[in-house]
C-alpha cells in the first residue's frame, strides 16, 4: 500500500509539473543583441568608459538600449573603426580614452564581424564617418580656418571644389562597397537577424550659434564651412540609408530629432561635445590630456573632437530602441 501511494503521489507531481504554466525565466530567455560601430557608437568620453583603447561607455547606446530592453548585450563597438579595419578587418589604430596609451601601444582589435553568429537576434551597426575621414576632415578645416582668420569657405573650397574633391568621391565610393559587402557578411552570419544601421546625429546643422574661434565648439573652422561640414555629414547618412534599404535592414534616423542640438547650440539643448570639453556621464573618469590637446588654448576636460555628450547617447539610445521595438525586442 505504501509503495502504491508513493508511485501515485510521484506521477501526481509529474503531471503537475508538466500541467504547470512556465515562469517567464523558463519560457524565453533575453534576445541576443550584437553592437557594431565606432566612437558614435561606443559613445566615447561618456563616463564610464572601458580602458583598452577603444573608450565604450557603459552609457552608449547598445549598454542603454540593452538595459531598457532587458537584452543580452555584445558591444565590441570601438573609438577610429572603420568599415574596412574595424568591423570587417582588424584594427590597430585606436583613439579611444585614455588618449594617452600605454608602453607598447594598444593591441590591436579583432574584427567586429566576429561578434555576429548564428545565435544573434539583433544587430545594430554604426560606422561610416572614419571610412570617409571625417576627423581628419575637421582638422582640416581647423587649421584652414585659422590661416583664413576665419574669413571664407577654405575647407569647402578644398574638398568640394579644389584638389581635396577627387579624394573625398574615392572615399565616398569605397565606403558604399565595403558597407554593401559588411550588410551582407551580416546576413550571412546572422540570417534570422533583425539588423538596423544606425546614422549620425546633427553635429553642425547651422552656424548661427556657433562662435569662431571657440574650441567648445568648433574652434577655429570657418563660419562659413560650418554648413558644408553638416552637408557632408548628412552625405553619409544618405549614403547608410540607401545601404540598409538595398539590404532590408531597419535605418536609425538619428540626425532628424536631433536637429538643433548639435555642437552650436548652448547648454541642456546642446548634445555634442566641442572640440575640447568638459566630460559627462556618471563617476570621475578623466582623461589625461595628450601634448596636443594641451596645445589647445581652451579649458576643458579632454579633446572631445565633436562626440555625443551623455544626453547625446541618450538620445540616441531613444532612437535604437524604437527600431529594436519594432525589430520584436520588446514582444519577446
Amino acid at each position: 500500500m505504501m509503495r502504491f501511494a508513493l508511485a501515485t503521489a510521484a506521477a501526481t507531481a509529474v503531471l503537475t509539473a508538466a500541467l504547470a504554466p512556465q515562469t517567464h525565466a523558463q519560457a524565453a530567455a533575453p534576445l541576443s543583441y550584437v553592437a557594431l560601430g565606432d566612437s558614435y557608437s561606443a559613445g566615447s568620453f561618456v563616463r564610464p568608459w572601458n580602458t583598452d583603447g577603444c573608450g565604450r561607455s557603459e552609457q552608449d547606446y547598445p549598454h542603454q538600449a540593452a538595459r531598457r530592453l532587458k537584452l543580452h548585450l555584445t558591444d565590441v563597438t570601438c573609438s577610429a573603426a572603420e568599415v574596412r579595419a574595424g568591423l570587417l578587418g582588424p584594427q590597430s589604430e585606436l583613439k579611444g580614452p585614455p588618449s594617452v596609451p600605454p608602453p607598447g601601444g594598444w593591441t590591436a582589435k579583432p574584427p567586429q564581424i566576429r561578434a555576429v553568429t548564428a545565435t544573434a537576434d539583433l544587430v545594430t551597426v554604426g560606422a561610416g564617418g572614419n571610412s570617409v575621414g571625417f576627423s581628419e576632415i575637421v582638422e582640416t578645416c581647423v587649421k584652414r580656418g585659422l590661416a583664413s582668420f576665419g574669413t571664407g569657405t577654405p575647407c569647402a573650397d578644398h574638398y568640394a571644389r579644389g584638389s581635396g574633391a577627387a579624394g573625398l568621391d574615392a572615399r565616398f565610393t569605397a565606403l558604399e562597397a565595403d558597407f554593401a559587402a559588411l550588410l551582407k557578411e551580416i546576413r550571412t552570419r546572422a540570417p534570422r537577424a533583425g539588423v538596423a544601421v544606425v546614422g549620425y546625429p546633427a553635429v553642425v546643422d547651422g552656424a548661427a550659434g556657433c562662435a569662431w574661434g571657440s574650441w567648445h565648439q568648433l574652434g577655429t573652422v570657418a563660419k562659413g564651412d560650418m554648413p558644408w561640414l553638416d552637408t557632408l555629414e548628412r552625405r553619409v547618412n544618405t549614403l547608410l540609408r540607401d545601404q540598409a534599404r538595398r539590404a532590408g535592414a531597419a535605418f536609425v534616423d538619428t540626425y532628424s530629432s536631433s536637429t538643433g542640438h548639435g555642437v552650436c547650440a548652448s547648454g541642456e539643448q546642446r548634445w555634442m561635445y566641442g572640440i575640447k570639453d568638459n566630460l559627462t556621464g556618471p563617476g570621475a573618469q578623466s582623461d589625461p590630456p595628450s601634448e596636443l590637446c594641451r596645445s589647445i588654448p581652451a579649458r576643458g576636460e579632454a579633446c572631445t573632437v565633436l562626440h555625443p555628450n551623455l544626453h547625446g547617447t541618450t538620445h540616441q539610445a531613444d532612437r535604437v530602441t524604437e527600431t529594436l521595438t519594432a525589430l520584436g525586442a520588446a514582444g519577446h
